[in-house]
């Protein structure tokens, strides 16, 4: 197993499928019993993460139908399944590598054990396919949006999520780290780019430029919109001035620590 830092600078261990079993569905059986789940929504208490809850404010007023199926691509925990479940009301399903999955989510949304580059569900089974922060980790990434455009629906959406390349500070909202680990993430990075080799695939929490990342997601997908800038301003409204003076002058590429794209399939 190798070791490798997500998004929020906790430790995840990183192991092949293998032979473990993986729920193969269409998409439309996970969960069907919408009935079930609204009501465990109702008296569930309500699920908080800002990060997401910003993103699926920004899908529910970027697509112009409501998506009833949602896939998770590096679902982690599970959290984020169960908020997009919560915040869009939908069928939300949610795969990781690893199946560490939390029972409060796993309530909220279906979360099994599966391979981004392999995806065990049917061509278009889903009308929005999710992933923050996991493509950077996926050696065959090109292999993993494939993957994603297939089980697209014909009118389907994406929103993908990856750190920025070309930022000169990161990990500065990361849960649950300390000043000085986030101190040492951003000098082991900036160790990575002194040697030429801040890279995903040197193992470095790399993530990509926002024009590799437009790039990769235009290959693909058939329409690539940046929502980085609209991320930004409502994660952070009290800083709303800073962050569209940055956007004015041209340096938003550098501050900002996190890249968001939606499109269309």
């Amino acid at each position: 197993m190798n070791a490798i830092i997500d998004h929020v600078g906790s430790v995840r261990e990183v192991a092949s499928v293998g032979n473990a079993p993986v729920l193969k569905t269409d998409g439309q059986s996970a969960p069907d019993n919408a009935m079930e789940f609204a009501g465990k929504r109702q008296s569930a208490p309500r699920l908080r993460d800002g990060k997401t809850e910003v993103l699926a404010g920004i899908l529910g007023r970027s697509i112009s139908k409501r998506p009833k199926r949602i896939l998770v691509v590096g679902c982690s925990s599970g959290l984020e399944a169960a908020i997009l479940a919560q915040e869009l009301r939908a069928q939300t399903t949610g795969i990781d590598l690893h199946a560490d999955f939390d029972p409060t989510y796993a309530a909220r949304a279906t979360l099994q054990q599966g391979d981004a580059t392999n995806l065990q569900f049917a061509d278009r089974s889903f009308d929005l396919v999710y992933s923050y922060h996991a493509l950077e980790h996926i050696p065959q990434y090109h292999t993993a949006l494939s993957e994603m455009r297939r089980v697209l629906a014909e009118d389907g959406h994406y929103c993908v999520g990856t750190p920025n390349r070309s930022r000169l500070i990161g990990y500065i909202g990361s849960k649950d780290a300390s000043s000085l680990q986030k101190f040492l993430w951003n000098a082991n990075d900036w160790s990575a780019r002194l040697h030429g080799r801040f890279r995903n695939e040197y193992g470095a929490h790399a993530g990509f430029s926002p024009e590799e990342l437009s790039t990769e997601l235009g290959n693909v997908f058939s329409s690539v919109d940046d929502t980085t800038l609209q991320y930004y301003l409502e994660v952070y409204p009290g800083k709303a001035r800073l962050i569209e003076f940055a956007h004015k002058v041209g340096i938003q590429h550098f501050l900002f620590p996190s890249l968001y794209f939606i499109g269309r399939r």
